[in-house]
């Protein structure tokens, strides 16, 4: 039994609290499959009317997965990485389809698995130490955890935007975009989860008496760049987009996409446009595992996993180095279904 995440009753609501603060609370196996084992009790515990999911000490809510582990599995045969990748989408799958209330608090970095299980909560709280993002194209992956799903419902193009820039974003971003739908500061959480585990049929309620209204969000500044410059159906046709704007914005999302992997950015564009067509949510994790599982094998990972968090010199070498490179061919390999007998159910 893992103490990196604790799961309890208190009241009349389960806790999930996050208990990893040395790696900003990232996920392992064993931290979803403790969660996963809760959220199946608590489905059919009458006492436990709704969930409530936070962060013990330190500065995040949850910075995503176990990426090390990931990349030396990834490295051999690949079978501890697809063990993970199993386990936390049938996490996420959970919280997606749980039919009692889930309150998430997004305090602090909430990147890639911490995403993964904020998002599909019903209450998802942001503050002023919020950093949203889904950075994965750095390193060679792509925003997975039902980022298919979540980032394609976003307004116009802000999915494209997110998916290929790795784009961070702050509370009062993610209460503008609806990634967030209320907007406390952190000094109230406190008070705010007591009022919730009091009365768990009010939760939002509990919410609405607290929220306040944060600054101007700066990403409503850049939402008639985002839809004029990232609406082209290719990425080369985005990055020629943005090569030829004369405007300081466009050049700077240039330089951010330079560094990224031309893989991984031909995965998330086409993830983000197919996930717009998704029949369902277990649907989109189904597909996402099939990707994850191969791209997790493709020499694009684990190099930028070594020049981002190993060697840390941020200098890696894509293959391809080159987004023409990447062919239509490699794209359809990577998104071909699994055999049954290798494919992603729910728990």
């Amino acid at each position: 039994m893992t103490t990196e995440v604790l799961t309890f009753v208190e009241g009349r609501i389960g806790r999930i609290r996050l208990n990893r603060p040395k790696a900003i609370h990232a996920l392992d196996t064993a931290m979803c499959a403790a969660m996963l084992d809760a959220l199946t009790a608590w489905r059919i515990d009458s006492a436990v009317e709704a969930v409530l999911i936070d962060h013990a000490e330190g500065r995040g809510f949850c910075a995503g997965g176990d990426i090390r582990m990931i990349a030396s599995s990834g490295a051999s045969d690949g079978a501890a990485a697809r063990d993970f990748f199993r386990v936390e989408y049938q996490l996420n799958h959970a919280l997606f389809t749980f039919a009692k209330p889930v309150v998430a608090f997004m305090d602090g970095i909430t990147m890639g698995g911490g995403v993964g299980i904020a998002m599909p909560a019903k209450c998802r709280v942001a503050t002023e130490n919020t950093k949203f993002a889904m950075p994965e194209t750095g390193i060679g992956l792509f925003p997975d955890v039902g980022g298919g799903w979540h980032l394609s419902r976003l307004p116009g193009h802000l999915g494209e935007y997110i998916a290929l820039t790795g784009a961070r974003l702050d509370g009062a971003d993610c209460l503008a975009l609806g990634l967030a739908t209320h907007y406390l500061p952190a000094e109230l959480l406190d008070r705010v989860k007591a009022d919730v585990a009091s009365d768990p049929q009010a939760i939002t309620a509990a919410l609405d008496a607290l929220s306040e209204a944060p600054d101007a969000a700066k990403i409503l500044a850049d939402l008639e760049n985002i839809d004029r410059l990232f609406a082209a159906d290719t990425l080369e046709e985005i990055l020629a987009a943005l090569a030829a704007d004369s405007g300081l914005w466009a050049k700077e999302q240039l330089a951010i996409l330079a560094t990224k992997s031309p893989q991984a950015m031909k995965v998330s564009l086409h993830l983000v446009r197919q996930g717009r067509h998704m029949p369902s949510f277990e649907d989109e994790m189904r597909q996402e595992f099939a990707v994850a599982t191969r791209v997790v094998q493709r020499p694009d990972f684990a190099e930028g996993v070594r020049a981002v968090i190993v060697d840390k010199d941020n200098a890696p070498r894509w293959q391809p180095a080159t987004v023409e490179g990447v062919t239509d061919h490699v794209i359809d390999q990577i998104f071909a279904p699994l055999p049954d007998d290798q494919a992603w159910a729910p728990a």
